[in-house]
């Protein structure tokens, strides 16, 4: 798209399982909308993961609005194979708007609208939804001699099976569900060491991501009832089940530094290793947002609901439970994206008060 800009109701940024649950109910709602993803074909973030990747819920419970995931062969979690055609699948059958690839580079406020600059041209749009998740964003924290080791390190996002690793010394660092699904499958082939800076706790086995969504909804609104962490931490999808029967989940306290050929605790005891996976997290991307000048002290842009306090016509969606109870999860994001909707439709309407700074 080139010469003058191309002017939308609402733009979505990012065409991932957020992007396209905004899109079911900008379709639903007859709004004037486009969605702009950076991927050169359907599936989000779920296209660059480890082919052994499983959800944590079963299908009917790990699904878009208006479209239920089918069940994979035999029953069981999808795995993200089966979520990326899910996702293909979705937005053809609901015949979303979706321009690809297409990158944004900045939003910035213009008049009455925000103006959203693309290496195929510029956009405004009277609401811009921001969906890029956090994917595109890997965190690796800081320790010293980090840039000493001689061995290889890479964080989840590179992880992509087990083969390069057979035979390999691995640390593993970080106590979520990533790190233990590929310690799992890692330990198979290679001596691993499971690090983390508290003792990870697996939840029962009858609970999963059903059962975490409700708990992340009780928790923000406020109600009684145990939080996630009350319950444990990672959820025993079946290899990590497999992997705790077998004992490979035992895990070691977080050294406090690497050195050349390995890590070190605190009390001086070091293990030489080939490799150190980073499951360590990520961090939102919203770098395409700083022109609006809108982060906190803590990075986050301050929101209420999806709503960004200081630009009423941005919304955030999809990045985690700052944006709404489990809203970096398929099912979270659908119902987030319905209520964000919902009050981008009022605004539109004026009774909302969709005007900028």
């Amino acid at each position: 798209m080139t010469g003058r800009p191309r002017q939308v109701d609402v733009l979505v940024i990012g065409g991932g399982q957020a992007g396209l649950a905004a899109g079911y109910h900008l379709r639903r709602a007859g709004a004037d909308f486009v969605i702009l993803d950076a991927q050169d074909a359907p599936g989000g973030a779920w296209r660059h993961t480890w082919p052994s990747l499983r959800l944590f819920s079963p299908a009917q419970y790990s699904s878009l609005p208006g479209r239920m995931m089918p069940s994979p062969p035999g029953g069981g979690y999808p795995s993200a194979a089966d979520t990326v055609a899910y996702l293909a699948d979705y937005e053809q059958r609901y015949e979303l708007p979706i321009a690809r690839p297409t990158r944004v580079r900045a939003v910035r406020r213009s008049g009455e609208s925000l103006q959203v600059e693309t290496d195929a041209g510029t956009w405004r749009a009277r609401i811009v939804i921001s969906a890029t998740g956090t994917w595109w964003r890997p965190y690796v924290p800081h320790y010293p001699g980090i840039g000493d080791f001689r061995g290889r390190q890479l964080h989840t996002v590179n992880y992509h099976g087990p083969e390069p690793f057979r035979g390999r010394r691995v640390v593993i660092a970080g106590g979520a569900n990533s790190a233990a699904q590929i310690l799992a499958e890692l330990s198979t082939v290679a001596e691993t060491t499971w690090v983390t800076l508290r003792p990870p706790r697996l939840l029962p086995d009858e609970v999963d991501g059903r059962a975490l969504f409700g708990l992340a909804t009780r928790r923000a609104r406020a109600e009684d009832g145990p939080g996630i962490g009350d319950l444990g931490d990672i959820v025993a999808v079946p290899a990590v089940r497999e992997a705790r029967d077998r004992g490979a989940l035992k895990a070691e306290p977080m050294f406090t530094r690497i050195t050349a050929g390995g890590v070190v605790w605190p009390d001086g005891s070091d293990l030489a290793c080939d490799v150190i996976i980073w499951c360590t997290g990520f961090r939102p991307a919203l770098n395409h947002l700083a022109p609006l000048r809108l982060r906190g002290p803590d990075g986050l842009i301050p929101v209420d609901g999806t709503r960004a306090l200081g630009e009423p016509r941005l919304h955030l969606l999809g990045y985690g439970d700052w944006t709404g109870p489990a809203s970096a999860t398929l099912i979270g994001a659908g119902r987030t994206a319905r209520d964000s909707v919902a009050e981008i439709m009022r605004q539109l309407d004026g009774s909302g008060g969709a005007s900028g700074t």
